[in-house]
């Protein structure tokens, strides 16, 4: 029966050109009954189209390339085009049923070629052609079948968006800057027919109203400040695109996809990983608002992945390098965790006053469960000890590696390191800060007020504001379009919990212009700021019927050396006169009475007293040295030509460097008298014991010795105290040997102890950018007075200038670390150039002792004792 129908139709077909319409109507009403018999399904031929379903085939958009293709897939079409337009390939070739039957599913039919097959054919569109009274032609569906978003390190995206240094997988770059892409579609692409548009999504919730969820057409020509996108190169069918984004995008990862449509239907490539697209901001854009137009600065504040943070006392300043390591593999993801896990929407992350202040919460734990625990009581046992960190790369691998579970322990400056990875990762210039003699306004006076009692001594309980002998924050650069204007630039955020802000423990941005100029009323957080750098330190006395009565105001105490490493090199810059005016000048003078009239405390400044006798603390040259006394000299000044007689009570303390007192060490009184109608300055020799301190030391070794009493004769309060730290010794670093990428090196390290007791459970961490990996040993005890060498192996990753840091972590002696450059070389017959020296600018003092014995420890490295 089959064949019957196929011969009757089959002659019917050949009788008239005029009738060929009409008569494959009725063919498609046999075939399908043929078909729903042969196959088990049945189809409708609509609109001159058809097409063949297999089950088992998956269901997946797929271009018809081919004849072969012709029953493979679910969506394959013929499309039978008007025959009066149609030009015959082969005037001789006839459209047999079969031949139609057959191309409409070869599946069912997969019989060998014969002669009378040979006159089927298929264009390179994807048209099947039908001559003599008509053609079938096909209208591919126009997909993507590839992506190149060019995302290695040395493609020109990731150059000229200055990310090629960072060890990612994905594309990164900088927003407002436009980037290339290829894409491989289906079929050529026709810009008249066809359509395309890139889609990027940001965030848990992307929206369209809300700019995390980007739609980016292509245009004729790219405009700055939106998205859009544009053909620059087309060869068959590979486009290559170039892609602008606007310099206020969020940053983020965008999930990426391209969507294309054509007059047969649309399609939209499968969302890959591996074309996730990380968006920072651009301090090379000038329309963003990180914009730094100095080259040099950006290399410094942005691409410098080590530095140098300043601590100590502002009289003896130390300094320790610091590995910042934001383009360390796994931070960029680390730091983009931050911004979802804080919760805020990501629709806020283009704006860096939003971003910073939210990264000065998310660093700290107390609020949000952030990267690092705060802990100054001096015990880290179920932790790492704050002074044996030398990076931030490990703090932040092991937050995220973790799922966010917080790090022990951080103190300040390791929350301004870590601070500074984090938003130069993010492309927010970005510089660690040390203020000397730190104030911590408790109750938003704006001075820092200590209160003594009728005998000039210490009320303890009532000093509730402290001065940090140091305080390391951060300054970001960026534009302050809610301030007025000249208020951008330089912005104080501290990620170090001291106070709450809106109830959240973060600080800043406070635009450092205006703590410059006494305008607290300015946002973020500047009240608190102005008082940590220029407050005036104000001594009160209880007065008979127990009020207080402010006795001396100490202008200059407060704020001092503020430090930062210099651009493009090692030395420390001062930068104190960028937070305030020289101390005493007019300006500065009006600034701290601005400032004071928003504090508690305004109208203190109506003090009126003799000051003709000043005393002042001083050191020597040579720097007091833990494990042995300390030897300060006191200078007194009588200005007058009267008499003057007074007593001085004296009092140490070991302190922690954050101003909390530890624990009174020594007390004592000093008297004076200056003889008559004299001119007179005398200096007094004071001494501070070993065994008066050897048993309460905490960390940083820090001590202060405060003087206070009273002029007889004048009523003068005389107060002062000065803060200073005991050096400890070094770690010397000395490389060996040809420093060449791939090949292995030795560095020895040696350490004498300088104290008369045994270091207990001493560990040693080695890590070095392009150098060695963040590695701990724990090497034991040290014996009293011994010396110590160890010698660790390496293998050199990266060439170039690089750093190997070691820090040394022990109950008994904290702040022990040293440095040594490297220079590592890519040619094998090139020699090292290596320079060790130790973190702090004085040798070491005390000879080394011979070595006695030396063990090889396993692995990679040894000592000696």
């Amino acid at each position: 029966m089959l064949l019957r129908s196929v011969t009757l139709y089959n002659k019917q077909l050949n009788e008239s050109e005029g009738t060929i319409l009409e008569k494959n109507r009725e063919i498609e009403t046999v075939l399908d009954k043929l078909v729903f018999k042969i196959v088990g399904l049945s189809k409708t031929f609509r609109n001159a189209q058809f097409s063949v379903l297999f089950p088992r085939m998956p269901v997946e958009t797929l271009s018809i390339r081919n004849r072969s293709a012709i029953g493979r897939f679910p969506s394959g079409t013929l499309t039978l085009e008007d025959p009066d337009k149609v030009k015959p390939e082969k005037p001789d070739t006839k459209w047999t049923c079969s031949t139609w039957f057959r191309q409409c599913c070869q599946r069912c039919c997969c019989r060998r070629k014969t002669d009378e097959d040979a006159t089927d054919t298929t264009n390179n569109g994807g048209s099947i052609g039908m001559t003599g009274t008509g053609n079938l032609t096909r209208h591919t569906q126009l997909e993507v079948r590839s992506i190149d978003l060019l995302k290695s390190s040395k493609d020109q995206n990731r150059l000229e968006h200055h990310t090629d240094r960072y060890h990612s997988e994905h594309l990164v770059i900088r927003r407002g800057q436009t980037f290339q892409m290829l894409i491989e579609l289906s079929r050529a692409f026709n810009s008249k027919t066809d359509k395309l548009h890139l889609d990027l999504k940001l965030g848990n919730l992307p929206d369209v109203s809300k700019g995390t969820h980007v739609i980016v057409p292509l245009v004729e020509d790219l405009q700055d400040d939106c998205w859009e996108a544009k053909i620059v190169e087309q060869k068959g069918k590979r486009i290559k695109l170039s892609v602008n984004s606007p310099p206020t995008a969020a940053v983020g990862k965008y999930k990426f996809c391209v969507a294309t449509s054509s007059p047969t239907g649309e399609a939209m490539s499968p969302d890959s990983p591996d074309n996730d697209i990380y968006m920072l901001f651009n301090p090379w854009c000038e329309d963003d608002s990180v914009h730094m137009n100095n080259e040099e600065e950006r290399k410094e504040y942005v691409l410098n992945d080590m530095g140098i943070i300043y601590y100590g006392t502002d009289s003896q300043i130390g300094d320790r390098p610091w590995n910042f390591g934001q383009f360390d593999k796994g931070i960029l993801p680390a730091c983009l965790f931050l911004l979802e896990r804080s919760g805020a929407p990501a629709s806020g992350c283009g704006d860096p006053i939003n971003v910073v202040r939210l990264l000065s919460a998310m660093i700290n734990s107390p609020d949000d469960s952030g990267v690092l625990v705060g802990n100054w009581s001096g015990t880290y046992d179920d932790g790492t000890a704050p002074t044996f960190w030398s990076g931030s790369s490990d703090i932040l691998r092991h937050y995220y590696e973790n799922g966010g579970t917080p790090v022990r322990y951080g103190q300040c400056w390791v929350f301004s390191g870590v601070t500074t990875s984090v938003m130069r990762c993010l492309g927010i210039p970005t510089r660690c800060v040390t203020n000397f003699e730190s104030a911590h306004d408790t109750d938003v006076s704006l001075t820092t007020d200590m209160y003594l009692d009728e005998n000039y001594e210490l009320i303890e309980e009532l000093n509730q504001d402290s001065v940090w002998n140091f305080h390391v924050w951060n300054d970001c650069w960026m534009a302050r379009p809610d301030l007025p204007a000249g208020m951008g630039g330089w912005q104080v955020v501290d990620a170090t919990p001291q106070e709450t802000s809106q109830g959240v423990f973060r600080c800043g941005p406070a635009s450092v212009a205006a703590v410059r100029n006494g305008q607290v009323y300015l946002k973020h957080d500047t009240p608190f700021v102005f008082a940590e750098v220029n407050s005036d330190k104000v001594y009160w006395q209880r007065t008979a019927d127990g009020t207080f009565t402010p006795v001396q105001v100490k202008k200059k105490a407060i704020g001092r050396c503020i430090s930062t490493k210099a651009v493009g090199s090692d030395e420390r810059e001062d930068i104190t006169h960028l937070y305030k005016h020289p101390e005493d000048s007019e300006e500065e003078r009006i600034a701290v009475e601005t400032a004071c009239q928003y504090g508690s405390k305004a109208g203190i400044y109506n003090i009126s007293s003799a000051n003709d006798v000043s005393i002042q603390i001083t050191m020597d040259e040579e720097e007091p040295q833990l494990g042995a006394d300390a030897k300060l000299a006191i200078t007194m000044k009588n200005t007058s030509s009267e008499l003057r007689t007074f007593t001085l009570h004296g009092q140490v303390v070991v302190m922690y460097y954050t101003g909390v007192y530890k624990a009174t060490v020594k007390k004592d009184e000093v008297p004076m008298n200056f003889p008559l109608l004299l001119i007179v300055v005398e200096t007094v020799e004071w001494c501070l014991l070993y065994d008066d301190y050897k048993e309460q030391l905490v960390d940083q070794a820090m001590l202060m010795l405060t003087l206070t009493g009273s002029v007889t004769e004048t009523k003068q309060v005389l107060a002062t105290q000065f803060r200073f730290r005991l050096r400890t010794s070094d770690l010397v670093i000395n490389p060996e040997g040809d420093a060449v990428v791939g090949k292995e090196m030795k560095a020895t390290v040696v350490f004498r102890n300088p104290l008369q007791l045994t270091l207990k459970n001493v560990k040693f961490r080695f890590e070095g950018l392009g150098l060695q990996s963040v590695r701990e040993v724990s090497y034991g005890n040290i014996e009293s007075l011994a010396s110590v060498t160890l010698t660790e192996t390496f293998i050199p990753l990266e060439a170039g200038p690089q750093k190997l840091l070691v820090s040394l972590d022990c109950r008994q002696l904290p702040q022990v670390h040293g440095v040594a450059n490297i220079t590592v070389k890519i040619n094998s017959g090139c020699a090292i150039y290596g320079q060790a020296y130790s973190v702090e600018s004085s040798p070491i003092s005390a000879p080394l002792k011979p070595t006695k014995r030396e063990t090889r420890i396993p692995s990679t490295f040894s000592f000696s004792l």
